[in-house]
């Protein structure tokens, strides 16, 4: 299993929206590193989900659900979605600023790569943030 983080700005697609939608299409990336991200993603691999904007916070754990496919809303075949479902919410919300002020935080794409909507995590830097956030998945 990897672990991974995605970026959206809550007011075009919450965490909030992803527990009632309960699944989703990831879709709309347009950057080749964000995009070769996607297509390393497995099914059953796990994603943090970060709200980017005014809050800068990790919010909650999904899953892939089904591993990258062509992004139906592009007219061009070489971008990429994934199908993600809400696992949990984190019980406690993981800030951008505590993430750069922890060692071995600090070096995730989150903190060096701001505009990355689509990120790798590794397994220390998962269980280290789901330790911060209270929260076992």
């Amino acid at each position: 299993m990897a672990y991974w983080l995605l970026k959206t700005e809550p007011e075009v697609y919450s965490w909030e929206r992803l527990e009632q939608d309960k699944k989703t299409m990831w879709e709309g990336v347009r950057n080749y590193q964000a995009r070769n991200a996607l297509k390393e993603m497995a099914e059953g691999d796990l994603v943090f989900i970060y709200h980017s904007g005014e809050e800068k916070m990790i919010m909650g754990v999904a899953r892939v659900t089904k591993a990258a496919y062509p992004d139906p809303t592009s007219s061009e075949a070489k971008w990429l979605v994934v199908d993600i479902e809400a696992v949990k919410p984190l019980m406690r919300p993981v800030s951008l600023e505590e993430i750069k002020n922890t060692y071995l935080l600090n070096v995730m794409p989150l903190a060096t790569q701001s505009r990355l909507s689509v990120q790798p995590v590794t397994e220390p830097q998962w269980n280290l943030i789901l330790k911060i956030a209270k929260t076992e998945v």
